[in-house]
Formats: structure tokens, sequence, C-alpha cells
């Protein structure tokens, strides 16, 4: 198959890195330029493991496993896919008749806040208890004060600090640090986003007592643990999803959006707001609704 390679990939391969000059990160960038030449993974495996053979050191079999399985999701795609993904089913319009219907009908911001099972009645911050009942443990989080300025360590390095944050990638992380689509080194990529724990439905067109109403109706069909105000205009509903199967989730997006759901919270690696966070004006990302039950049946 490596005959069949463009010579660039070819000569990739010839001229692997030795021991200490970035063995690791070269079979991730590797293995993500050759998974759309290689559908047997298997075949790739070898590829990768005769390459760095000389290395100097020992590459062992696991390494080289997640390299190919933590590059799949920003695999590189030949035009032919492209044009393919383009041709994909779009997310679905918004229905303005079901939207009104259910604002009509439903609770409002007092009702979402009379729903919730633990009230933050104070001005005490809580981000730090909340997010340890979010995220238990100890796991890779991705936190950020902006878009720009952001890390990514483990949920204890962060202790102390997050109440002035603003952002949070709704998701533990699965390493430190991943590749852009562009090839660069970031801590805050899909490549290094864990699989899916919360599903993110944020509303920001209308009133707070709509968007409340719309998260209570979206809780009927997946466990809401969790909504944040902005500290602007829109209202976050942390929706746990851990352990369902794809199809199942995205079905239920598909109907957050048709009721006016932004898309890009469906990404695992968008940032959304910090629960009971810090916005960059100053104010408070109020915590509306809290239900941390659902939690108890983490797989």
């Amino acid at each position: 198959m490596s005959a069949t390679l463009p010579q660039f990939l070819r000569d990739l391969i010839a001229s692997p890195p030795r021991h200490g000059e970035g063995v690791h990160l070269w079979l991730f960038r590797v293995a993500r330029q050759l998974h759309p030449h290689y559908q047997d993974k298997e075949e790739l495996a070898k590829l990768l493991a005769a390459a760095v053979a000389g290395c100097g050191r020992a590459v062992s079999r696991r390494e080289i496993e997640e390299a190919i399985n933590n590059s799949a999701n920003c695999a590189w795609q030949p035009d032919f896919q492209k044009a393919t993904a383009l041709r994909a089913p779009g997310w679905p319009k918004p229905n303005p008749e079901q939207i009104a219907a259910i604002i009509r009908d439903g609770g409002g911001l007092t009702d979402l806040w009379e729903a919730s099972s633990i009230r933050i009645e104070d001005n005490v911050a809580h981000t730090e208890k909340v997010i340890d009942h979010l995220f238990p443990g100890n796991p890779l989080l991705c936190c950020g004060a902006s878009q720009s300025d952001f890390d990514t360590m483990p949920r204890g390095d962060w202790r102390g600090e997050l109440t002035s944050l603003q952002f949070i990638v709704p998701s533990p992380m699965s390493a430190i640090t991943g590749l852009t689509k562009e090839g660069r080194t970031s801590k805050h990529t899909l490549s290094n986003t864990g699989p899916r724990r919360f599903l993110i439905c944020e509303f920001d067109q209308g009133a707070a007592d709509a968007h409340a109403a719309l998260l209570l109706h979206l809780g009927q069909f997946a466990p809401l643990v969790c909504a944040v105000h902005s500290g602007g205009k829109s209202l976050h509903g942390w929706y746990f999803v851990a352990g369902q199967p794809d199809a199942k989730v995205e079905k239920f997006f598909r109907y957050a959006v048709s009721l006016g759901a932004d898309r890009a919270t469906w990404t695992r690696s968008q940032f959304v707001r910090m629960p009971d966070g810090t916005r960059d004006n100053g104010r408070r990302q109020t915590i509306y609704f809290l239900n941390f039950k659902p939690l108890e049946t983490t797989p």
C-alpha cells in the first residue's frame, strides 16, 4: 500500500524522528494523514510500528493504537470525502409553530428555578462544588478566561481558579494536547476531547422565560442536570448523555435544533459557559437549575 501513497507521505514515513525528537507526536501526525489510505487499521498499525522500529526507544503497540484512535476525529479528508460531507443532510430548520406552542404552554424562568433540586440563593460562588459533581474524580478539563486564553489540566490543578473563568469544554479531555485541523498543536482541539459527557443546548433568541420553557421541555427526553445563564442573553442547558448511543444523542440534538438551539454546541470541543463562572464583563453566569441525581448512574 505504501507504494501507492503520495510522495510526501512516503518521505514522511521514511524519515521518522529519533528518540527525544518527538516520536509520540510524529505518530499522531502521520496517523492523521494515513487514515483515508488505510481502511484496515491493523495494516496502519503495522506500517507505523515498522517506521519507528529503529527510532532509539521501544514504541509499544498501545502507543501506536492510541495515536491511530486519537487522530481519527481530525483525520485528513480527500476532496471526494469533503464533497460527500457537503451533500449530507444539514441540521433541521427551526419550527416556529412548535416553538411558540412550547413557550405558550410551558413554564418560565421561575418554573425552572422551582424545579431545581438544589438552589443557589446566596452571593457566594459555588463553581468548584458544582464542577466536582459534574466531573467527579480528577479528569482533564479544558477551561478558559477567553477563547484564546485557556489551558487543559487535571481537575485538581484548577482548584480555586474556576470561579473567575468564562468557559469550559463540557466533556473531559483525553490528552493534554491535540492537533487542530491545520495540524497545529493546541490544548483545545477536537482530537484531544474525550467521549461526550454532557450535551449543551443553548437558546439565545427571545426572552429568558422562553429559553427556560424550551429547556424544561427538552428535559422530558434527556436528563437536565444544570441550567446556566450566560450573563448576556442566552440560557444553557446541560443534558447528561454519557454512555448513550450516538444515534440517540444526535436525534435528541436534532430535535433541540428544530426548537432553535444553537448548532455549534454539537461539536464536542465547543466551549460553553462555566457554571457560576464570571463573564468578561464581570457578570456572574448564574445557575438556575441543578439536579445531580442522573449522575449517580454514570457508566
